[in-house]
């Protein structure tokens, strides 16, 4: 095998995370030597690779000069390069101050931690009734059994989506997520799969807007539809565009952290002898697993000047990767970093974000993995991979569309 440098490094095709999953070899060679990177590869726009921790955090508190944008869509047969904001959503990840809180503002009060908590006995059964289904077999496939189904059911309710249509959430979020894999975005263009699936996110969603403006309930589908921004109701396309948004965010990233999470304590079977010995330690437990496996690989900045960073010269104009997964492992700031460690404390972890893109659902997401990792932890006797894992292909959100396991699951007392 040929030696790793920096002329020939991979961190942004989508294949390397189908074949290999996270690039980390590549994304510690650059920590080392070279942490703000000029990426430059055929079929793809030159982007600077943002690497260390502290360069994110830097970046990310500074949204006047470094402007929020698409992310990087890269395929083998087309080039990759930040999308213009309209061509797929306008929503809150790729809005700047002041626009940006005014939107925020509209759905924020539903994802404090008060309100979150107020959801927990909602999780709990949820998580129960998942666990349930797998009482008397030994094998199932995790992602679509169990880990999509959590974050799924709990946002629908929260929109108050009969769950006639959850199964078409569940694709149009695989769709808008997943574009360049073929089992999610189809065979066509990158862009063509995603304005199919908006397309098709966005007809329901307005169905869905015009019944509660009609008959308003406590849910989040009324509160949006009936919000306003600046004391205007908001514009129909950032509306739509806010559905999908939460509809996506609210169940791909934690189920991704959920099937990453038991891949991770069945890779370490002394962590998962550690849980289920104390599963108390479910809160710092899920800590580590969003560490770990930090499902968003990058969000983009666009320099809106010329400035330094890291020593490094930026012309206004130039793109900037943020590489969350390799900042969670950097030697700077956690202590063995390449240990999975379900005790670690502290966990200055930014897999949520930081800065004003903090993820809005962050609260949300960490009570779901708590509530089923803990109850995993009290009823999976014992569990193991039943076959290969198959993964996205995707250079935006790393995920594990397939995990067929073995396991032995008590029946509830």
């Amino acid at each position: 095998m040929a030696a790793l440098t920096l002329e020939t490094l991979d961190i942004i095709n989508p294949d390397l995370y189908v074949q290999r999953g996270y690039p980390h070899e590549e994304w510690a060679l650059l920590r080392k030597e070279a942490p703000i990177f000029r990426y430059q590869r055929p079929n793809v726009e030159p982007f600077w690779a943002i690497t260390k921790h502290a360069d994110i955090v830097t970046v990310s508190r500074q949204p006047e000069l470094f402007r929020s944008s698409q992310l990087l869509f890269v395929s083998q047969d087309e080039p990759g390069a930040p999308l213009p904001d309209e061509a797929i959503l306008r929503q809150l990840l790729n809005m700047n101050p002041p626009e940006h809180g005014e939107f925020r503002r509209v759905v924020n009060q539903r994802f404090t931690p008060r309100s979150v908590q107020q959801l927990k006995n909602q999780i709990e059964r949820i998580t129960t009734e998942v666990l349930d289904d797998l009482v008397g077999r030994e094998e199932c496939d995790f992602v679509t059994e169990v880990s999509a189904k959590l974050p799924l059911a709990v946002i629908a309710e929260m929109f108050g989506i009969p769950r006639a249509d959850w199964a078409m959430m569940f694709r149009l979020s695989n769709a808008m997520i997943g574009p360049a894999d073929p089992e999610y975005g189809g065979s066509e263009s990158i862009k063509e799969n995603l304005e199919r699936a908006r397309l098709e996110f966005f007809q329901y969603f307005n169905q869905l807007c015009e019944d509660r403006r009609k008959t308003p309930r406590d849910d989040l589908a009324s509160a949006l539809a009936n919000g306003s921004v600046n004391d205007e109701p908001l514009p129909p396309f950032e509306l739509l565009s806010y559905f999908a948004l939460l509809i996506i965010a609210g169940n791909e990233t934690t189920r991704n952290a959920t099937t990453g999470g038991l891949h991770a304590l069945i890779s370490h079977p002394d962590q998962w002898e550690r849980l289920k010995r104390d599963p108390s330690l479910a809160s710092t437990a899920a800590e580590e697993i969003v560490r770990w496996t930090s499902p968003v690989i990058q969000f983009t900045r666009i320099a809106t000047a010329d400035t330094a960073l890291h020593g490094q010269q930026l012309r206004e104009g130039d793109v900037l990767a943020l590489f969350y997964p390799s900042a969670g492992r950097d030697e700077d700031i956690f202590e063995q970093p390449s240990t999975f460690d379900i005790g670690r404390y502290p966990n200055p972890h930014i897999s949520f974000g930081i800065g004003e893109h903090f993820c809005l659902g962050a609260n949300l997401a960490r009570l779901e993995l708590q509530v089923m990792f803990r109850q995993l932890a009290e009823r999976m006797e014992s569990v193991e991979l039943a076959g290969p894992t198959q993964r996205m292909r995707s250079s935006f959100v790393g995920g594990i569309k397939h995990m067929p396991i073995r396991y032995r699951l008590r029946a509830q007392p």
